[in-house]
């Protein structure tokens, strides 16, 4: 396609500060400034930069974290035993065709737990 991933999603190019450390001297040395404190600006805007970038992925995770604790309260555990009825869903059967076909077959009896948690029906 010939272009960055950056630009597909914000429709702007990206530019890093390293990629604009050579124009950035180039301008200093036509204008006669000091390239030491103009190299320390920018190690000090660099790492604020990546200071703001931690900050990012540690409120990222924390956003996850709460989300996986949220859904993880809504989940019901549901104890089958041997002799229980239940209902086997096929994952392959379309529902748009017939919209009010059952994905559910069943209900057929459980024989057999194995220790992993598959049932023999």
């Amino acid at each position: 396609m010939g272009t960055t991933p950056y630009k597909l999603v914000y429709g702007k190019t990206c530019h890093l500060p390293v990629e604009l450390e050579h124009n950035a001297w180039w301008a200093l040395k036509e204008r006669n400034f000091d390239f030491d404190a103009a190299g320390e600006v920018q190690f000090l805007q660099m790492n604020e930069l990546e200071e703001l970038r931690l900050e990012a992925y540690e409120s990222s995770k924390i956003y996850k974290d709460q989300t996986k604790k949220w859904h993880d309260a809504k989940i019901v555990k549901k104890d089958i035993g041997v002799g229980d009825l239940v209902l086997l869903f096929n994952s392959k059967v379309k529902v748009f065709p017939r919209k009010l076909r059952s994905r559910c077959s069943g209900p057929f009896k459980v024989m057999d737990i194995s220790p992993y948690g598959a049932f023999e029906i």
